[in-house]
């Protein structure tokens, strides 16, 4: 693709000002740790809360989304629940609340404040803190993968270099070149170069986002789009089967859905509830996310830090995913076609946006784009140095070290972590198949015990160790031992084998100490089966109640599911002219959005007075 001066010019800009800005904002990050992993407790919620959808609005994440739609029309609105997106509600409802009472650096951290000092609660300190490095380094090739591809067909150098052995293409050169230039402006800056670069480029992808709609819409129509796709890719709902045949139109995206192993939709979607319901309890993952809600000040900021997320991410992104995805459809498929073999689905939305996007909205909506991927690489990057650093360089080998040590200590982590990751990235092959890993297998595996230490007192320090320890094995070898099985089908197999460990651990060793128990509950509060550690405080305190939110929260939970599936569908529906679709996507998402307000919003006052 041929890039004129003016988009050059704008994307050389933003790269420039992003440096300059997370070198001018190093000052407020490299006071301590604290200050340089969380922003020091002192960054507006509304700041982590745009910080946390630029970040969620990845360019893989996009292209990949974008594929989707293109194959699986509507339906597509489906997929992402392998992650489940709707984690996200179960974070703002109550997890968000529950973890920002414990005033913990990381989620590593949390485990000592959840089963204490013992041998099981440093096994599980460990063993977290390792997860927490694998999925960086899994999701940095993720990136690695996607940027490559992305950037090599819009600027117009050749990036290919031969290093001794090692030959590099010009996708990976140009990945090497973006990451590095991400890396030192966030290892420059911390949380505070993190969030306000992510805050500007949140506002940059918005606007981009608005362009492409405006675009896609005014070169489209909806019998276009009807006439150049199956029966039922415009239809959200579905049978037991998919039943997408696309053989008059493109018959490899019918080979790509075989592929995918998504045929049987039904069973597809129950899977992912299945999976979905476990993963949401296991709360967030150790990463970016994590770490905004322990950025924020109060438990009452950090849920509505994790609510706005949704609220300002959604409609904009699949206003761009829709746009693209329907350029895609009814203009590209002769390009697609000529792939033959060697088609990938992925450069739909490059493509589109070489032939449709014109010349200086080109160069802003690729800066955008950029810093939708910057802005998710920058936060992974701030935060896994954390877990090196602060969970084990801090807590085993050096606790008394200076402030400034443990900060030179993270700038190296930071270091080290980017050039493994990027090894993992050479050895990737597609953001499809690296997302499926992620989301289906590695993530899967993390779900039995992160539920359980929540909703179970008598789960213990070894029993969190135990069904950790089986996750990351199960989800290693049982992609390898069914290779041709979609990652997401095996999910109950990695449950049972992670509840396997689980119970293990409960059943080998004694619950943890009730001076342990007590203080966990009195300052999470969470729900569940605690009722012996209730006892106990009321003894001590007869006015002390547990909590009996969980019929509240569970309402909550499934009107905060379908308040954010109304945003996605909405643009979808918009982009397709269903008028009687945005008519009910609009008016379910004015009647959640009201109940949320009475029936969690109002109420979080309550959830701060508690502690």
């Amino acid at each position: 693709m041929k890039l004129s001066a003016l988009d050059l010019g704008i994307v050389l800009i933003y790269l420039l000002a992003t440096l300059i800005f997370g070198f001018w904002i190093a000052k407020k990050a490299n006071t301590n740790i604290k200050s340089y992993f969380l922003g020091g407790n002192t960054i507006p919620w509304y700041y982590l809360g745009l910080s946390n959808a630029s970040g969620m609005f990845d360019i893989s994440g996009t292209m990949w989304t974008v594929t989707i739609l293109f194959v699986y029309g509507l339906k597509s609105a489906w997929i992402p629940w392998l992650w489940p997106v709707w984690n996200q509600v179960f974070v703002f409802i109550f997890l968000a609340i529950w973890l920002r009472r414990s005033g913990v650096l990381t989620g590593a951290q949390w485990i000592t404040f959840r089963f204490g000092e013992g041998k099981g609660s440093r096994l599980s300190h460990i063993i977290v803190t390792i997860f927490a490095i694998i999925s960086v380094f899994g999701f940095i090739a993720y990136f690695f993968e996607g940027i490559g591809k992305f950037a090599a067909i819009f600027f117009p150098w050749d990036m290919s270099a031969t290093l001794g052995p090692l030959s590099i293409t010009s996708e990976q050169g140009y990945a090497l070149v973006i990451i590095g230039i991400t890396t030192i402006y966030t290892i420059k800056g911390g949380m505070w170069s993190v969030v306000g670069t992510e805050v500007l480029q949140f506002f940059i992808m918005t606007i981009s986002c608005f362009v492409v709609g405006y675009i896609a819409y005014t070169s489209t129509t909806g019998e276009a789009i009807q006439s150049a796709t199956p029966a039922g890719w415009d239809e959200l709902f579905f049978g037991w089967k998919l039943n997408l045949d696309w053989s008059q139109y493109l018959d490899s995206v019918n080979t790509k859905i075989e592929t995918d192993g998504f045929e049987l939709f039904g069973l597809l979607i129950g899977m992912m509830i299945f999976k979905g319901i476990f993963a949401s309890l296991a709360g967030p993952v150790p990463s970016y996310d994590m770490q905004r809600i322990l950025s924020t000040r109060t438990a009452g900021e950090a849920a509505k830090m994790s609510a706005l997320t949704i609220l300002v991410l959604y409609i904009p992104r699949y206003l761009m995913v829709a746009g693209f995805g329907v350029l895609g459809v009814v203009y590209l498929k002769p390009e697609i076609a000529q792939m033959g073999a060697s088609i990938d689905f992925e450069q739909v939305l490059p493509m589109a946006m070489e032939k449709f996007v014109p010349h200086g909205w080109r160069g802003l909506l690729l800066a955008g784009l950029l810093a939708a991927f910057m802005g998710t690489f920058a936060a992974f990057i701030n935060a896994a140095p954390a877990y090196l650093v602060n969970d084990l360089y801090k807590k085993y080998i050096n606790p008394n070290a200076s402030e400034k040590t443990y900060l030179q200590y993270s700038y190296v982590a930071s270091i080290a972590l980017v050039i493994i990751g990027i090894i993992f990235g050479f050895l990737g092959n597609s953001i499809n198949t690296l997302t499926l890993w992620i989301t289906s297998a590695l993530y899967g595996g993390y779900a039995a015990a992160n539920m359980l230490k929540w909703i179970w007192w008598r789960f213990n320090g070894y029993g969190y160790f135990g069904g950790m320890l089986a996750g990351l094995i199960g989800s290693t070898f049982l992609p390898l031992l069914f290779p041709d099985t979609a990652p997401i089908y095996l999910f109950p197999i990695l449950l049972i084998f992670s509840l396997a460990g689980c119970f293990a651990g409960v059943l080998l060793y004694p619950a943890e100490s009730d001076e342990v128990l007590i203080h966990f509950y009195k300052k999470t509060r969470p729900w569940g089966f605690w009722k012996p550690v209730i006892a106990k405080i009321q003894e001590l305190d007869p006015t002390f109640i547990g909590n009996k939110t969980f019929k509240k929260d569970s309402f909550n939970v499934v009107v905060g599911i379908i308040w954010q599936m109304s945003q996605v569908v909405l643009p979808m529906y918009f982009m397709l002219r269903h008028n009687i679709g945005i008519t009910i996507s609009f008016i379910l998402f004015l009647l959640t959005t009201y109940l949320l307000k009475i029936n969690w919003f109002d109420r979080l006052d309550e959830e701060e007075k508690l502690i």
